[in-house]
């Protein structure tokens, strides 16, 4: 069997996870209890999570001893960045947030000097407070520790642990979502080597398909967005699954001031406008009280429709907790309103203003009327504070001395 027909297969193992699929049954084998010795059973489950890839839940049973074990592990790839979860926990329902911790990431709470090294606990689909109960006994009769305000802190440099925001597709003040570059000694700890930085003059690299993981070619060009700048387009096609996608970084330095782009919708051929939204920008709506955090849906070249139906996609098609039992009927029913929402503004049916937030400055929207203004188009510089700059990497950055002699 060729490596192509061998991810194929792949592919049809890891289903998407649904409650309603019949067909979706884990697979039972008998195992050695590690508690008493006797046989066990062990029933794995091969399904594939939005935001968490292809992962295999595994559950231990056995009759003799009555010892069980649950664990989750990640059968995908390894994500491009880490990411930091920092979530302030105000309330008793905070502990009931759902969380997706895999076995690479460290768990914190400062003020309690507690920690959860890396690699200390098995992967888990748990809630905050069952995640903690695992390694702290009685954490549940601890009233006063639930009764103070604390951090609760998911570092993981795989980039493959999740917290789950119950205000979706709101923005959830009380939680903070960074993602950043892995050091040698994260990428060491992940048994993986640091990505050599490819030659300008190779258009293609090789990668793997971040649906099936098979083998694939990602093609590069650098393309001149009239009114603007050179951007790197880097697009990704799989021969295996037929997944497609497609990245854009910017051709330049970081821009001196940030970019606020205000656009204000008054006819469906909006819809049509070009787009170009980098890994820093965020993406807001004020009438629907929603904001999109940088980095969330990645670098992209698209049109206005492109990108509201990616957000659609990402809040309510591929939200991990709108499916199994993490759904409640007041959470699926509010995304799906959020979901007919964003249709009846691609179709021209809502008056509302899309804005990017870009503090590296390197977004772009289109104007129509160019070289003239746009008078539905509001474009703001403004000056970058202390932690946009610190998100950006560039309160690190030492410049003095450099100038030629």
């Amino acid at each position: 069997m060729s490596v192509i027909e061998e991810e194929r297969v792949r592919g049809a193992v890891f289903k998407d996870i649904n409650a309603e699929d019949e067909d979706q049954q884990p697979t039972v084998i008998e195992s050695l209890c590690m508690n008493c010795y006797e046989n066990g059973s062990t029933r794995l489950l091969l399904t594939k999570i939005p935001f968490f890839k292809e992962i295999i839940i595994s559950s231990f049973s056995c009759p003799h001893c009555n010892w069980t074990n649950t664990e989750i592990q990640s059968a995908g790839r390894i994500q491009e960045q880490g990411v930091l979860y920092t979530l302030q926990v105000k309330t008793k329902e905070d502990m009931n947030r759902e969380v997706v911790k895999s076995d690479s990431a460290s768990t914190r709470i400062p003020q309690l000097d507690f920690e959860i090294p890396a690699f200390t606990q098995k992967g888990s689909l748990s809630t905050i407070e069952g995640l903690l109960d695992r390694a702290v006994a009685g954490l549940e009769q601890d009233q006063p520790i639930r009764k103070v305000c604390v951090l609760f802190i998911i570092d993981d440099p795989s980039g493959n642990s999740f917290i789950e925001n119950p205000f979706a597709p709101q923005k959830d003040t009380a939680l903070t979502v960074t993602h950043y570059k892995r050091t040698p000694e994260h990428n060491a700890a992940l048994g993986i080597e640091a990505e050599e930085e490819e030659n300008d003059e190779k258009p293609v690299f090789n990668t793997n398909c971040p649906e099936c993981n098979a083998p694939a070619n990602t093609n590069m060009k650098l393309v001149q967005i009239p009114h603007f700048k050179e951007v790197i387009i880097m697009a990704t096609n799989c021969d295996s699954c037929g997944h497609r996608t497609n990245e854009v970084k910017s051709g330049g330095a970081t821009e001196e001031l940030g970019t606020r782009i205000t656009l204000h919708l008054t006819d469906p051929s909006d819809m049509s406008r070009d787009l170009l939204k980098s890994e820093t920008c965020s993406v807001l709506i004020p009438e629907l009280e929603f904001e999109l955090g940088m980095a969330a849906l990645g670098g992209k070249f698209t049109t206005l429709e492109g990108l509201l139906k990616d957000i659609k996609d990402l809040i309510v098609s591929k939200n991990p907790f709108m499916c199994g039992d993490s759904s409640t009927a007041d959470r699926a029913e509010k995304l799906e309103l959020f979901g007919q929402k964003i249709d009846k503004i691609i179709a021209g049916e809502m008056d509302v203003h899309i804005i990017l937030d870009d503090p590296a400055g390197n977004s772009y929207l289109q104007n129509v009327y160019a070289p003239d203004p746009d008078p539905e188009m509001k474009i703001e510089k403004y000056t970058r504070t202390f932690e946009q700059n610190e998100d950006l990497g560039l309160n690190d950055m030492k410049t003095e001395g450099y100038a030629e002699k």
